[in-house]
């Protein structure tokens, strides 16, 4: 698992700091302006059932390489400074912190568009498989079609119906 300060992506175990992240990405970089963070955190519900604990999964190796290519992604499309990926895997609680995403440019435009740019790729394209603990026990959670309706205004087709 990649934890090194300055690398783009990190997957991990271990929570995170946002603004321990943001001041990383921002060291240095004298033409920032504007910096732009998601943060993902686990429900205590999906499709209207309790959730009591998630549990993320990866292929390490292929994950960090497939988030690599939609951060260059994002620097050919927008005119961005810098861009921070964070995933949690393992077992998580409601409440926890999942998912960083860290964006700075030169103006807030260009940052706010690259950050959910990266989301509506992460949520399709990245390969993550979430597991729900639930009432009824454990259910492996599909990739929803509004998240492939997302990723399309941005010109890229997923099909994870």
């Amino acid at each position: 698992m990649s934890s090194r300060p300055n690398a783009r992506v990190s997957i991990q175990t271990g929570d995170f700091d946002l603004s321990t992240e943001v001041a990383r990405l921002r060291a240095d970089h004298k033409g920032v302006g504007a910096v732009c963070s998601f943060v993902g955190t686990v429900r205590d519900r999906n499709d209207g059932q309790p959730v009591s604990a998630m549990e993320l999964e990866h292929y390490p190796g292929m994950t960090e390489k497939a988030i690599e290519a939609m951060i260059d992604e994002a620097f050919r499309r927008f005119d961005i400074l810098g861009a921070r990926v964070i995933h949690r895997v393992g077992p998580l609680q409601p409440l926890d912190q999942i998912v960083l995403v860290v964006v700075t440019s030169a103006h807030r435009g260009q940052s706010f568009q690259a950050c959910e740019f990266l989301m509506d790729y992460l949520k399709t394209q990245a390969p993550f498989w979430k597991k729900e603990q639930t009432p009824e026990g454990a259910r492996w959670v599909d990739a929803r079609v509004s998240d492939d309706a997302a990723l399309a205004r941005w010109g890229i087709s997923a099909s994870n119906a």
